[in-house]
């Protein structure tokens, strides 16, 4: 067995795993069967390290150079000429002393400096990646989709899974990439069909006569399709259900345990619902297809959706997966993973982290439950056809990634005091008002540009028949709706802290995919409004972030 080189409670470098910066550590343990070193962080994070990741404080401390090493000799002397004979030899060990003291001090204020950068230098190498990473798929998504839909469909899958099995690393950087799990142990015909229970009992939700119906936007043939609003009432319906279950002590345990399984489930469903939707499409009227997903093109047109409005009979297939089983999902998600993290770090109630991001997410989705019909003047319901890429989006983008930052806090704890959950709360609330206020806004606009509650906005008129508004939400910056997005996401990210950049992915990916988005938008107005678009970004000059961009 081989000697241990560093004692217990000795202080040393540990390398931080995934990268090549060293941090000051207090050794905790050493395992013998391992060979394995317990460290623990001066935030009280504990990591397992090998030997070979381990160096002494000494090989830390800078060389003196020559001049520094002779400079004090030469001061000596001639301080002692300038000297009185008299001074005792007390003083000059006390000045000695002091000296020794001082000069102490200052190389701990240089370590601990140093250390503070290394820290933050870890933070900003890991957001440089992920940053990178985020804009790669989102500038592919939005810019290079026919070139690149064949390596999507296979890509999307992978960038799930690699944030799946991040999180459950018990060192989730960026930089350290996970282990594969074994092929087999990714599939479970059980999961596939708790999956398919779920997705068939919100279309039994969705086809229930609650709720109003109301008529979309007009399609190209001047025809409105027809939509029941109830979306409210299923999530309250799943509510209860969730509830009995949890009441006869069906545990949701089994969601976190097979967290990724179900990530497989969905994405293999959704490959199938895109292959379906192509077929049926083949045999639709011309003038249901979508304008975009029409190539000729099988991959793309596979990734796009052809058909825009896919039915069986008055059960539209779009629109049902944009809001029901992936949306819902989410919340039920969540509240898997808050009582996995009750039961994995043994607490008795939930953490506040936790229920901060739980309380936001579930707010977003009400939301959007309860405005459901704001949903009709959408670019996805109105514009985008059905294919791999909304099937996907919904189904497996929504629950299993929009859900990261719960899932990372079961094995990944983070304590914030109330005077730092109180300015994240302010912060959500704070991007909430602008997003509901801008939407809002604007699909009251566009339902009835002569409502007299909006008298009050003004706006500019185009050739198309249509006006663009310059006052209210609007007139703020050209896409409000986006800043309170990104906003809200930055606070349900916060209560993660930052030890790990990855529950800040989720912001990051949206940050980058509206900027690209925003910038597709520009094109698409000027070519549709003219020289109005023009007039109007003279006056509203701000894209997304005022004063920024």
């Amino acid at each position: 067995m081989p000697n241990r080189r560093f004692a217990t409670g000795e202080v040393v470098m540990g390398r931080w795993p995934g990268s090549v910066l060293y941090y000051e550590v207090q050794i905790t343990s050493y395992n013998d069967l391992t060979h394995l070193y317990t460290v623990q962080y001066k935030d009280g994070t504990e990591l397992e390290l090998r030997e070979s990741d381990i160096r002494s404080v000494s090989s830390f401390k800078p060389r003196k150079s020559n001049s520094s090493s002779s400079s004090p000799s030469r001061r000596s002397g001639s301080r002692s000429r300038s000297r009185s004979p008299g001074r005792s030899a007390k003083g000059k060990r006390r000045s000695s002393s002091q000296s020794r003291e001082s000069r102490d001090e200052k190389k701990k204020t240089v370590r601990e400096t140093n250390l503070t950068l290394l820290v933050l230098d870890s933070f900003l190498i890991e957001i440089c990646l992920l940053a990178l990473i985020c804009t790669v798929l989102s500038f592919t998504v939005v810019c290079f989709l026919f070139t690149g839909a064949f390596c999507m469909i296979f890509f999307l899958p992978a960038t799930v899974f690699y944030l799946l099995l991040m999180c459950k690393q018990e060192d989730p950087s960026v930089m350290n990439f996970p282990p594969l799990p074994a092929f087999d142990s990714l599939w479970e015909t059980r999961v596939f069909g708790v999956f398919l229970l779920w997705f068939f009992l919100q279309a039994l939700f969705s086809l229930l006569p609650a709720g109003k119906v109301v008529e979309g936007m007009p399609l190209l043939n001047g025809r409105r399709l027809q939509y029941r609003i109830n979306g409210f009432y299923a999530f309250v319906l799943t509510a209860a259900a969730v509830g009995n279950s949890l009441y006869f002590e069906i545990e949701l345990h089994y969601l976190y345990d097979h967290f990724l399984q179900f990530a497989v489930s969905a994405s293999i469903f959704s490959l199938l619902l895109s292959l379906y939707l192509y077929a049926r499409s083949l045999k639709a009227p011309k003038e249901e297809l979508s304008p975009g997903g029409n190539s000729g093109n099988f991959v793309y047109d596979l990734f796009i959706g052809r058909e825009l409005n896919p039915r069986i009979g008055n059960f539209d297939l779009k629109y049902f997966c944009e809001m029901r089983p992936g949306l819902i999902g989410w919340v039920v998600v969540n509240l898997a993973m808050l009582l996995a993290e009750m039961k994995v770090q043994d607490r008795s109630v939930p953490s506040l982290s936790m229920i901060l991001v739980n309380s936001f997410q579930l707010l977003y989705v009400v939301d959007a439950l309860w405005n459901e019909e704001a949903i009709l003047t959408t670019m996805d319901i109105t514009h985008d056809g059905f294919g791999f890429m909304l099937a996907f989006g919904d189904l497996v983008w929504i629950p299993f990634v929009y859900s990261l930052q719960a899932f990372y806090l079961v094995n990944h704890p983070s304590e914030i005091s109330w005077p730092i959950a109180s300015a994240i709360i302010i912060l959500n609330i704070f991007g909430y008002y602008i997003f509901r206020g801008a939407n809002s806004q604007k699909n009251a606009f566009r339902r009835n540009p002569n409502d007299p509650k909006l008298a009050h906005l003004k706006c500019i008129p185009t050739a198309a028949g249509k006006s663009l508004l310059v006052t209210g939400w609007w007139g703020l910056v050209r896409h409000p709706n986006y800043l309170g997005d990104i906003i809200m996401a930055l606070a349900w990210s916060l209560p993660c802290g930052f030890n790990h950049i990855l529950p800040y992915f989720y912001v990051i990916y949206f940050t980058c995919l509206l900027i690209h988005r925003e910038a597709r938008d520009e094109h698409q107005c000027k070519k549709k409004y003219g020289m109005a678009w023009e007039r109007y970004c003279q006056r509203v000059p701000y894209r997304i972030f005022p004063y920024i961009y």
